[in-house]
């Protein structure tokens, strides 16, 4: 399935079928992230529920600290 993360097209398997599959597939499942979906932040309760389909646009913030 080819989504557009961040901006860029990216092919992701297709075991990848919902918001939490792909923040897994990233290692990103034990972060604070914050998920826009299709111009919609998403809420965290809704990650599992929300089924990606091919073309969807992702954004993915994450925070990284350092000093």
């Amino acid at each position: 399935m080819e989504l557009v993360i961040n901006g860029d097209k990216l092919e992701v398997p297709n075991t990848v079928e919902t918001v939490s599959n792909l923040l897994q597939h990233f290692e990103l499942e034990q972060k604070v992230v914050i998920v826009e979906w299709n111009e919609t932040i998403l809420e965290k309760g809704s990650h599992q529920e929300t089924r990606l389909c091919d073309g969807d646009k992702v954004e993915l913030v994450h925070f990284v600290g350092g000093g």
